[in-house]
């Protein structure tokens, strides 16, 4: 049922731009992990994220961190904060098939009051133009970023999270590529989620359990794995200190009216 469904909510991100250039060659990369969980204190307020360069030719990037709050349905908003953490290499020139680990260390202080999040960002940086080629030799030069989820949160808090508000939707799946039409709408439910804790917390690392009853008002009890979350909503971050996210999720049936609880087991 969710095999066809696209991950719509907050999630690891990658851009892609194009430059005009001399140089003939496509760069892409790989970074691993692009979910980083990170203490302020102890040896978790050290993380390593690894760089591969999967193409022919060299990469060369740098890095660059940017603070990260989220409206209610997941949108980001950036502020740069590089002075929160020593990035080492801050840039490097990485050979064909090559791999870096970057090191990130957190120097944001000890006490802050709730989990904070941020993305790591790794930009390949373009390649100059090779003067020699003339300007017949000039194409595109596709350079990549990519964006790692890091969020840091204080030493031994926890999330708290419940559902406060459950209702029933028209779902409407994405389309199977840009420019195709949308397909038709299923059911779902849309669930406001509110996390009291100090910590964040990743809702996708959990299985949904939600009881209702259905059209005919006879119970019905749908489970929705780990696998089928990550799809649709990524990791389902839900930002601690009364933080509010809203996840809209289709369903291989459609509940009837009355009310749905909504139960998270691991």
């Amino acid at each position: 049922m969710f095999s066809n469904f696209q991950r719509t909510a907050v999630r690891s991100a990658f851009v892609a731009t194009a430059l005009v250039a001399g140089a003939a060659s496509v760069y892409a990369m790989r970074v691993s992990p692009m979910i980083v969980e990170m203490t302020t204190t102890g040896s978790d307020a050290v993380a390593r994220v690894e760089v591969q360069n999967l193409n022919a030719g060299k990469l060369p990037f740098e890095t660059r961190i940017t603070r990260l709050s989220f409206d209610e349905n997941g949108v980001p908003s950036e502020t740069p904060a590089d002075a929160d953490f020593i990035v080492f290499p801050p840039q490097g020139m990485l050979p064909q098939g090559a791999r870096q680990v970057v090191r990130l260390q957190w120097v944001g202080g000890a006490d802050i009051p709730t989990s904070q999040a941020y993305y790591l960002s790794i930009n390949q940086l373009p390649i100059p133009v090779d003067q020699t080629a003339g300007a017949q030799a000039a194409q595109v030069q596709v350079v990549y970023h990519m964006k790692a989820l890091v969020v840091v949160a204080p030493p031994n808090a926890q999330p708290n999270v419940a559902a406060t508000a459950v209702k029933t939707i028209d779902y409407q799946p994405p389309a199977a590529k840009q420019g195709d039409p949308l397909p038709p709408t299923v059911p779902g439910v849309e669930i406001t989620m509110k996390n009291t804790g100090r910590r964040h917390a990743m809702m996708s690392a959990l299985k949904w359990v939600l009881e209702g009853k259905d059209v005919a008002g006879k119970s019905m009890r749908i489970l929705i794995s780990e696998e089928d979350l990550n799809r649709v909503v990524g990791s389902g971050y839900v930002p601690g200190g009364g933080g509010t996210r809203i996840f809209r999720v289709p369903l291989v049936k459609a509940f009837g009216p009355g009310p749905i609880t909504v139960k998270f087991v691991k």
